[in-house]
């Protein structure tokens, strides 16, 4: 059968297109385009000469980033928080997807996926003036009842030790439940009759949910954490810059709150942009190097 010409065939889907369109201009407008800002970081920009008739100086910028006193501080800590996200966030993200989808009550299951889906939709200005609210050391409720018990209150928001924990806390508190979704949409996916056929042989709920629930979203599991390892090293901006403070900034400096700092604090483009860079190369090499050891042990991988 003689294939239709590409016109023609576009016009005959043209409302699925024009449903795609909307999609299509986000990414080019907001992932594509400003990777012309890359060049930024092998120039002494000059924001009235523009990209084009700026200074090119080549990997200056890279060679002050790995040079500055600073480097090894933010890099300990950006990895610290990133492994602790990593090991301790994903894994939960999992555990609450496997729970709810054991709830057999469709109206609690909708009630408690709701609970847990409404903590994402705040800013993280509102969920940071929460904890301050809870752990401010004046009026602060949780030291109060502590106070209030015989203890001596607790400097949760100026103690380096304290604030790691309360990173990861807010994270889990605020985007564990949304990230969910996926793995919802998975488990609904699983053949019913595998439970059926295992439930005659006897399995109670941890086998089927060790030798079929998780087998069966093994896949999805693995490109998710492929996908996670890309933003390693991209922790977010607000989170960290509003919980940061001069007793807490020497295990709470990150790569995000220096660009930051050095960006638009300072005016140093192209050196902002270098160590933006720096994070894309770093984040590139673990997604690459996480899909090739994917693939070599039997699972499909992203590409």
């Amino acid at each position: 059968m003689e294939k239709k010409p590409l016109y023609i065939r576009l016009w005959k889907d043209r409302w699925l297109y024009l449903f795609l369109l909307p999609g299509l201009l986000y990414f080019v407008i907001y992932k594509y385009f400003p990777m012309w800002g890359v060049l930024m970081a092998f120039q002494n920009y000059q924001p009235h000469l523009g990209i084009w008739n700026s200074e090119w100086v080549g990997l200056k910028h890279f060679e002050r980033l790995f040079s500055e006193t600073q480097f090894w501080m933010l890099m300990k800590n950006t990895l610290y928080i990133a492994f602790l996200d990593l090991v301790i966030f994903f894994p939960i993200t999992i555990i609450l997807a496997l729970l709810l989808n054991e709830i057999r009550k469709e109206m609690f299951k909708r009630f408690v996926q709701t609970m847990v889906y409404v903590p994402h939709f705040l800013s993280w200005v509102v969920v940071v003036g929460i904890s301050y609210i809870l752990l401010s050391t004046e009026g602060g409720v949780i030291n109060e009842l502590i106070a209030s018990l015989g203890g001596d209150k607790v400097q949760f928001l100026t103690d380096v030790d304290w604030f790691r924990p309360l990173i990861i806390i807010q994270m889990v508190w605020k985007d564990a439940g949304w990230g969910t979704i996926i793995f919802l949409a998975a488990l609904a996916g699983v053949n019913s009759q595998l439970y059926e056929a295992a439930r005659i042989d006897g399995a109670n709920r941890w086998r089927l949910l060790w030798h079929i629930t998780l087998p069966s979203i093994r896949s999805v599991i693995i490109i998710l954490l492929i996908l996670r390892l890309g933003n390693f090293l991209d922790l977010g901006f607000e989170q960290i810059f509003l919980m940061l403070n001069a007793m807490n900034r020497e295990v709470g400096e990150v790569f995000d709150t220096y660009v930051y700092t050095v960006g638009i604090r300072q005016g140093l483009f192209s050196y902002s942009a270098a160590v933006g860079l720096f994070k894309s190369v770093v984040g590139l090499i673990l997604v690459i190097g996480a899909n090739q050891l994917a693939k070599k042990f039997g699972e499909e991988g992203i590409y």
